[in-house]
């Protein structure tokens, strides 16, 4: 069954209740690369309790998900042909380390690229606190959905994708991931066996299990934080960035980074394999 564009731009999403506290912050941050270094006191307070906790600002990616909805009958899409093509994220304040909050996804536009092509599926999720509904952050979301394409939708062009500078990188941060990266990240709520079990992996065309996109996203995005913020979340208002290659978990991810004001420009690479595993990112940062 194809498509049917009016039934999946109104698909019903239910809004998201989700607890969490310093225990699953900790997780987060210790799943993403932070405490390697158990000396580092700029990281620390990210993994450790005392004398206060910070958040780490990508954390954001893993609160009120909506799940595997697009694999719902009547969705009109081959779930095993869906790829996360893109991912941005707005913060409105720094989160909280602990937190009650609610989680609001919509589908916002679905653009159809023509017969045997994809189908382009944007979403945006509203995150706010619980209690006092005052909002934490917004993320916008690119499902690329391979071969459903011809539906009949809108066939208006994609938003292009951000500019990278044509000179050489002002700044590279170096970061590594641990051979058991996408197990701990595991922890944050993505269950898909293809980042645990080898056999899966192999079945899906991987050597060995994969890191997972929102992982590596937050390993650029603590190179950010590092880089550009002095490690002050609060200096770190948006990021977004395109998906172009997985990442083996041990593997080191090296994110280069252009500044321009406010404006920071990056993307990761891993160089021992020479691939480009995050694109046209673009972050905006204050001070």
């Amino acid at each position: 069954m194809p498509i049917d564009y009016d039934t999946l731009k109104n698909w019903p999403l239910a809004p998201i209740e989700q607890t969490y506290d310093e225990r699953d912050t900790i997780l987060y941050a210790l799943g993403v690369g932070l405490g390697t270094d158990p000396v580092d006191t700029d990281q620390l307070p990210f993994v450790y309790e005392r004398p206060s906790l910070q958040a780490l600002p990508t954390m954001a990616a893993v609160l009120g998900g909506a799940g595997s909805w697009l694999a719902e009958p009547g969705t009109g899409v081959d779930y095993t042909h869906v790829l996360h093509g893109e991912q941005g994220i707005e913060w409105h304040q720094p989160l909280p380390a602990a937190a009650a909050i609610v989680a609001k996804t919509r589908v916002t536009e679905i653009l159809d690229k023509g017969p045997g092509k994809p189908a382009m599926i944007y979403t945006t999720r509203e995150i706010a606190d619980r209690d006092s509904g005052a909002a934490l952050a917004t993320l916008t979301s690119t499902t690329v959905a391979r071969g459903a394409g011809g539906f009949g939708g809108p066939t208006t062009a994609q938003p292009a994708p951000h500019a990278l500078p044509e000179r050489a990188p002002d700044v590279v941060c170096e970061l590594p991931t641990a051979p058991q990266a996408a197990l701990v990240y595991r922890l944050s709520g993505d269950r898909n066996p293809l980042h645990a079990d080898p056999a899966v992996a192999r079945a899906a065309g991987f050597d060995a299990p994969i890191l997972h996109g929102l992982c590596t996203l937050g390993v650029a995005g603590h190179a950010v934080l590092r880089t550009c913020c002095d490690y002050d979340p609060a200096r770190l208002r948006s990021l977004a960035l395109r998906f172009s290659a997985p990442v083996f978990p041990g593997e080191r991810i090296r994110t280069e980074i252009w500044r321009d004001g406010e404006v920071v420009s990056f993307r990761a690479r891993v160089v021992a394999r020479d691939v480009t595993v995050l694109d046209n990112g673009r972050a905006a940062v204050t001070g």
